[in-house]
């Protein structure tokens, strides 16, 4: 009996590690040894000598210091919108909803992400522009006498990143809400409870893992956009990872560009570790 443990152990240590192994070399390729050489990168010069020079520059320049400071408001205020936009629906979705609405409201949730997101863009381009959609729609109730340009601002720049964003933050709160047990939102509601405390006491509170899973994915996504940001908000976006691509390709200065990079790493970990620490959630609870 022991020989058979013994050798059914070893088996499914066997797989085990038969499974990590392709896993590990994905994220040491991909991301250890690209960020190795991000570093390396970042405290060189383009001779190859050592340098802080990279990182100094950032810190005396204010338009760089502002583009990085303004990236991180806007993308802490996208991702408050995306959960009050979002966390309704997934109660509705997983709570109110019946089966057969619950599936047309998933699909609809899920559909416009079957394509990618630089058509999804170009779709608000469409409706936002000057003689688009919604201008023609002002128009034709009297709201304007004239087309309206939408574009190159920061509400056009808000709508994109939310619109590409909130499927990020539905389905962690979904996931979560589903497995909250129907008897005590009527226990709240048979003792008095009205409908926002059930939502305050109740609901949000059992499904905080599921809202820290969705708040980290979005702000990652919306602190790292590129394609929504420059095409609704144009030259005038003043986006840090606009400075990062600057830097690369259009002044080839990798050695800058890189320390922009490892700047936006340390500035969105570092911003993920207080809300987890705000929030009192730990890493081990928001992966479950």
């Amino acid at each position: 009996m022991r020989k058979l443990s013994y050798k059914t152990n070893k088996i499914n240590n066997t797989n085990f590690l038969t499974l990590l192994i392709p896993f590990s070399l994905w994220i040491f390729l991909l991301i250890v040894l690209p960020h190795i050489e991000l570093i390396k990168y970042s405290f060189s010069k383009k001779t190859g000598e050592f340098t802080l020079g990279n990182y100094l520059h950032f810190f005396k320049n204010t338009l760089y210091l502002n583009t990085y400071i303004r990236s991180a408001i806007f993308s802490l205020i996208v991702t408050c919108i995306t959960f009050l936009l979002g966390f309704p629906l997934a109660f509705f979705v997983t709570k109110m909803a019946t089966p057969k609405l619950r599936n047309i409201v998933m699909l609809l949730i899920i559909l416009p992400f079957w394509i990618s997101e630089l058509i999804q863009v170009f779709a608000w381009v469409v409706m936002m522009r000057e003689t688009g959609i919604i201008s023609y729609f002002f128009q034709k109730i009297g709201l304007s006498s004239h087309n309206i340009e939408l574009l190159y601002n920061d509400i056009a720049i808000g709508v994109g990143l939310v619109y590409t964003s909130i499927l990020f933050m539905v389905i962690p709160i979904i996931s979560t809400l589903s497995t909250l047990d129907d008897s005590l939102i009527e226990a709240a509601y048979d003792l008095g409870a009205s409908f926002w405390n059930v939502l305050t006491e109740v609901a949000i509170p059992y499904a905080a893992p599921g809202i820290a899973t969705g708040s980290i994915m979005v702000f990652m996504l919306t602190l790292g956009n590129f394609i929504s940001v420059t095409l609704l908000g144009g030259k005038n976006s003043l986006w840090f990872t606009e400075q990062i691509y600057n830097q690369f390709i259009l002044r080839f200065n990798w050695h800058q560009g890189s320390a922009f990079g490892i700047l936006l790493l340390i500035l969105s970990s570092l911003l993920v570790w207080g809300g987890l620490k705000i929030t009192k959630q730990g890493m081990a609870e928001v992966l479950k």
